[in-house]
């Protein structure tokens, strides 16, 4: 059987990304996380979140998420930039506010 937290820890190490960043994200400590790379039976939720936050696709190294499709789609979870901006909520909220506004005098007339 394959060593899950072998396979997770090279792909945390491939990715760059620290293992400080990683261990806040799940709300664990570092010694947690280097400990989760010697399970060998580290669980498929683990894997999944962990694959999340690296993005990071691991159906090719383990085969119970052959399976499953799309375990980590980037194409899916699109961001677009604008809408991490304030002034584009603002803005957003103003057009649909006068959106519902030309309607409720429609209904009125």
């Amino acid at each position: 059987m394959e060593h899950r937290g072998d396979i997770v820890k090279k792909a945390v190490y491939k990715s760059g990304y620290p293992i400080t960043e990683l261990a806040k994200k799940l709300s664990k400590s570092r010694r947690w996380v280097y400990l989760m790379f010697e399970n060998s039976n580290l669980s498929l939720d683990m894997i999944l979140q962990i694959g999340k936050i690296i993005h990071y696709d691991f159906k090719d190294e383990i085969k119970e998420f052959k399976i499953y499709k799309n375990t980590v789609d980037e194409s899916a979870v699109d961001y677009n930039n604008d809408e991490l901006n304030p002034e584009y909520w603002k803005n957003k909220y103003l057009k649909l506010l006068e959106e519902y506004n030309h309607i409720l005098k429609k209904i009125k007339n």
